[in-house]
């Protein structure tokens, strides 16, 4: 049977939009850090490599290879994690130049090392780009996480966190790191900006 996230891994892809705990297993990545505008170019051609990996992973079996457990699935969204250099948070402003992310795209569990170089190896021949070398594969740890969706523009996140915050203190949980993860659940080149859903996320513990 064919795994879709949105079908099979609700709680940690389809939350409300209200805060709420979630805690999220260990996963596999592909992942490429940077710096700067996300609506720059380059932001967009670090995205399109992820995706090149991806779907490198995802086709395998249609070029004669098929991994060890490899199982019929649908391709995870992207994520990326989120924070500032430390000229920025000096900023009174906010600039979008200062920003520093992660973007990734999460791989089933049949994806190891060993296939993840394959999936480079081929991308590397079929689409080369100079990003590819900046790729690399990565486990996230386990973790406990206050999540909820936000509906609207990117721009209008603070409120959606206000109220995380807000969660966190009246469950008395303690926000442990200052980046937060988004899960792009929407198209921004497609949707209008009032309808975009992104699952934010940021990690506590009890305090």
């Amino acid at each position: 049977m064919k795994h879709e996230w949105r079908k099979h891994e609700k709680s940690l892809y389809l939350p409300k939009a209200t805060p709420d705990l979630v805690e999220v297993p260990a996963q596999r990545f592909f992942m490429i850090n940077g710096q700067g505008n996300p609506n720059g170019e380059e932001f967009a051609e670090r995205v399109k490599v992820l995706y090149s990996m991806a779907y490198a992973v995802r086709m395998m079996p249609k070029g004669g290879v098929t991994p060890p457990g490899y199982v019929e699935y649908t391709v995870y969204p992207l994520e990326g994690i989120w924070s500032l250099t430390e000229k920025g948070r000096k900023l009174q402003e906010l600039n979008k130049e200062e920003f520093l992310y992660t973007i990734m795209i999460r791989q089933p569990e049949f994806v190891t090392k060993e296939v993840a170089q394959m999936a480079l190896e081929k991308v590397m021949k079929k689409n080369p780009h100079p990003f590819l070398e900046q790729v690399y594969f990565q486990t996230s740890e386990e973790s406990l996480n206050i999540q909820m969706l936000h509906i609207g523009p990117y721009d209008e996140e603070p409120k959606s966190f206000a109220k995380m915050d807000e969660f966190a203190q009246k469950n008395n949980l303690l926000r442990i790191e200052k980046e937060h993860r988004e899960i792009y659940l929407s198209d921004a080149r497609k949707a209008v900006p009032e309808k975009l859903k992104t699952v934010l996320r940021y990690r506590v513990q009890p305090k």
